[in-house]
């Protein structure tokens, strides 16, 4: 009868001791998969971080040199109404001393530029270009031309390309702002329509 109980004892530990190292065992497979996940996700966020930091970079440097694009995706009109535009038509352009800005929308009439819009060639003047400490970039020019007269302040928050631009006419109140990205000059995918 001792030894009967006695294998009962060591019988039921054995079992007791496989089902203690199953569970073991797949804790650890969750916890693997949970730390690959978590280590691909840091290197997303990663290369991502460093995608923008050079993008940043490489925007502060066509700002520094006057030859830049904006090529905004969304316009917002005076009164806060929001738009969702075309990259390639819609844009300022500064290259050294000239400079362009063109809207055009995404309707039935062909506009002055006769792509929707509005295309005015000017020449800048008055630049003037500050970086914060935090690394928050403003710029700000005047854009004179046959069309157009007006001046030009540029934001471009630290870390991105992202960046704000208002364009307030000296002879009116209609102010525009236009978010989008900055490109150099050379890397631009823009299409101009007729200026005047």
């Amino acid at each position: 009868m001792k030894k009967f109980i006695a294998f009962i004892a060591v019988a039921l530990m054995a079992t007791t001791s496989n089902q203690a190292f199953a569970q073991t065992a797949a804790g650890d497979k969750t916890t693997l998969s949970q730390t690959m996940r978590d280590a691909e996700r840091a290197r997303q966020k990663a290369a991502k971080e460093a995608e923008e930091a050079a993008a940043y970079a490489e925007s502060v440097q066509a700002l520094k040199d006057n030859q830049f694009v904006l090529e905004a995706d969304q316009v917002i009109f005076k009164r806060g109404e929001t738009a969702f535009v075309n990259t390639n038509t819609n844009f300022i352009l500064v290259n050294q001393q000239r400079g362009t800005v063109q809207v055009a929308f995404n309707t039935s009439l062909a506009g002055p530029n006769g792509i929707g819009g509005v295309t005015v060639d000017g020449t800048v003047s008055g630049i003037k270009m500050k970086t914060d400490k935090k690394g928050n970039v403003t710029y700000s020019f005047n854009i004179l031309g046959t069309g157009i007269s007006a001046q030009v302040f540029l934001t471009l928050a630290a870390g991105d390309n992202e960046a704000t631009v208002s364009i307030s006419p000296n002879f009116n109140s209609r102010t525009l702002t236009l978010r989008g990205k900055i490109i150099p000059l050379e890397q631009s995918n823009i299409f101009k329509g007729r200026a005047w």
